[in-house]
C-alpha cells in the first residue's frame, strides 16, 4: 500500500533564491509554518531535527535522514514509523521554468502495510500544511528576490 500527498505552486523568483530559502535550516523558524524549528546539516545520510507543526495537531519533533539533495533542485529526507511498517520520503523540489520562474513542489510519499491505516484527518492536515509551506516559500522567495532588485510580479 502506498499514497502521496503533494502541493505545487508557481514562484516568480530564480531557482537559486528558492534554494537559498529552503536550504537555510536555521532560518526556518522565521517563516516556516509547518517546520517551526529546524537544525542539522544538508548532506547525504545526515540527520535533521525538525519540529513538525501540522494544523490541528500538537508539535512533534521528528528526526529524518537526508536521502538526496541537489542545490537549486531538491531536498529529500526519509523516515520510518510504526516499527518500520510505514516509511516515508518527504520532498521539497524546485522545477526551473525560466531564469525567473519555477514550480515549487513539496510532498510526501508513504509506503508500507501501515499506509492503509493512515488517518484521513492527518492526510487533510498534511495537505493543508504542505499548502501553507508552499505559500510561505513563495512569499519569502519573491520578497527576497524583490529586495535584491528582481521583479516578482512578472510571470514565470
Amino acid at each position: 500500500m502506498s499514497f502521496r500527498v503533494e502541493n505545487r505552486l508557481g514562484v516568480t523568483a530564480p531557482s537559486e533564491i528558492i534554494w537559498e530559502v529552503i536550504s537555510d535550516l536555521p532560518k526556518w523558524s522565521e517563516w516556516n509554518p509547518l517546520y517551526t524549528h529546524a537544525q542539522g546539516e544538508i548532506g547525504f545520510g545526515k540527520r535533521l531535527t525538525l519540529t513538525l507543526q501540522l494544523p490541528g495537531y500538537p508539535p512533534e519533533t521528528i528526526t529524518p535522514v537526508v536521502a538526496s539533495w541537489t542545490p537549486e533542485e531538491l531536498l529529500h529526507w526519509q523516515m520510518s514509523m510504526s516499527g518500520g511498517f510505514l516509511r516515508s520520503t518527504r520532498y521539497l523540489e524546485i522545477h526551473r521554468l525560466s531564469d525567473t520562474g519555477c514550480i515549487f513542489s513539496n510532498g510526501e510519499a508513504f509506503k508500507g502495510i501501515a499506509a492503509m491505516f493512515f488517518p484521513r484527518k492527518m492526510k487533510r492536515a498534511l495537505r493543508q500544511g504542505f499548502a501553507e509551506l508552499g505559500e510561505a516559500v513563495k512569499a519569502r522567495s519573491e520578497a527576497l528576490w524583490h529586495e535584491r532588485g528582481g521583479n516578482p510580479t512578472s510571470p514565470p
